[in-house]
């Protein structure tokens, strides 16, 4: 079986910084032009990954697509209080997590 690009990206975005480098997922997001914002708006709905769910909105606003102004990010449940997914790194303000030091300027 293989995920939808939208699960998928869900996917990797719970296993950094672990198994995936902040640079890498920028690129991958940067590349995802074609997502499907229903079914992305149904995965994020459903995601337990408050983690994933944050980096994502991160990334989505980061790479500007068009499918981001049509998930309602009021739908999600993006948790509360900050999540320090990189040390040293830089406060994200807007959705509360650490990322290295050059992602943090959109």
């Amino acid at each position: 079986m293989v995920s939808s690009p939208e699960r998928a990206l869900l996917e990797v975005l719970d296993e950094l910084p672990d198994h995936e480098s902040f640079e890498t997922v920028d690129k991958l997001v940067e590349s995802l032009s074609t997502l499907s914002p229903r079914r992305m708006q149904t995965l994020l709905q459903a995601c337990q990954s408050v983690k994933a769910k944050r980096l994502f909105f991160f990334f989505a606003d980061r790479q500007s697509h068009a499918w981001k102004n049509k998930i309602n990010k009021d739908h999600v449940d993006l948790g509360s209080g900050k999540r320090m997914l990189v040390k040293g790194g830089v406060l994200d303000r807007t959705y509360q997590i650490t990322v290295p030091k050059g992602l943090d300027a959109v």
